[in-house]
């Protein structure tokens, strides 16, 4: 039977290439030559950085039928060589079960394996530093870059070991800048960068990097209805938060966070309207201060803190001053008052706005370093 074709076109005769005959080639346009720049510069950066990244495996210590302790692998993560020194950055989260009297053991692109110590850890920020003894021919750092100056839409690879995968590389754009994600402790991580690249478990703590290799961001969560795979929305420590943490860790073993000594602190929007009236409580915004502790930067700004009374079937307070500003912005929760602090130094001087019965009072208080009983 004859083949079927279109009324009134005529078949149209294929050349087919002899073996060996040269293809011409094919007149790149703009896009495609954009396309092959892009492409060339991930395969530079992930030739030039991926042996920076690293496998990390952590044990915990469980205990048998009769109480002997014994290790269990309790999962894996990324982190980034920062160093010649062996030092390393990556989550907390991935060496917190370590910290049971576990081991780290870090593996490098060469596959050779190094037990790792703690460095130091800061649960606030989801960040850890630890270190290797490798020989220096082994490690290749990798730079960290700087926060400002990004801008959505910017392009990011992220390297990591998502699902035990070794270095797997992933691309995509920043999403969105400022976002806040919250910390396993309960504090408020700020200015976080979302992207699209994907990011699976086993990249937490591997490096985000801008299209010259420098790392903008460590990345740390993932937003997922199962929470077991990516979606499109990441999420990356960034560079600043990292530096700064990074340098306390590596110089003290600790973040030197600011201190106020004030704890207690009670929401007004948690006030039922007929209790605000009985107290003479005309605001319902920020927060009333239930302990000021003695001798502390709070105390000697002269804070005045609260006193309990029972409402119903809660305990309310009354008599104290009620936080509703910190350095001229209006706050609106406990969390992001922590957060704001902690974007501050021991010395530095802030404002807390109070409401001190129906007077508004400006107090400067001076940040003073946390003290070693209350980290």
């Amino acid at each position: 039977m004859a083949p079927l074709r279109s009324a009134g076109a005529r078949a149209p005769e294929v050349s087919w290439a002899e073996p060996g005959t040269a293809v011409p080639p094919v007149v790149a346009t703009a896009a495609a030559a954009a396309a092959d720049t892009d492409e060339q510069n991930n395969i530079d950066i992930y030739k030039k950085y991926s042996q920076g990244v690293v496998n990390i495996a952590s044990t915990t210590l469980a205990r048998d039928f009769f109480l002997q302790p014994f290790p269990v692998e309790a999962g894996t993560g990324s982190g980034a060589v920062i160093d010649m020194n062996g030092n390393i950055v990556t989550n907390f989260h991935v060496v917190e079960p370590s910290l049971n009297g576990g081991e780290l053991e870090v593996t490098l692109a060469d596959k050779s394996k190094y037990k790792a110590r703690i460095v130091g850890v800061d649960p606030s920020n989801d960040l850890s530093v630890i270190r290797i003894d490798a020989p220096k021919s082994k490690l290749n750092p990798i730079p960290i870059g700087t926060s400002p100056g990004l801008l959505v839409g910017q392009k990011v690879l992220a390297i990591g070991n998502p699902y035990g995968l070794e270095r797997t590389l992933t691309t995509g754009v920043i999403s969105a800048l400022g976002r806040s994600i919250e910390a396993e402790n309960g504090r408020i991580i700020e200015n976080i960068i979302q992207t699209d690249a994907a990011i699976n478990p086993g990249n937490s703590g591997g490096p985000l990097l801008n299209r010259t290799g420098e790392i903008i961001g460590i990345n740390a969560a993932i937003v997922s209805p199962t929470n077991s795979g990516n979606v499109g929305i990441g999420f990356a420590i960034p560079a600043d938060t990292v530096r700064r943490v990074v340098g306390d860790l590596m110089a003290y073993g600790y973040v030197r966070r600011p201190y106020v000594g004030v704890g207690g602190v009670l929401a007004m929007d948690q006030y039922p309207e007929d209790l605000l009236r009985r107290l003479g409580i005309a605001t319902s915004k920020g927060f009333m201060v239930m302990t000021v502790t003695p001798g502390s930067p709070a105390a000697k700004a002269g804070l005045r803190a609260g006193e309990r009374i029972r409402y119903g079937y809660r305990e309310y307070g009354r008599n104290g001053d009620i936080l509703i500003g910190f350095d001229g912005k209006e706050v609106t929760s406990v969390q992001e008052l922590a957060a704001q602090i902690d974007h501050h130094k021991a010395g530095e001087k802030v404002t807390f706005t109070v409401m001190r019965g129906n007077q508004k009072l400006d107090l400067v208080i001076t940040l003073e370093e946390t003290p070693r009983e209350a980290r």
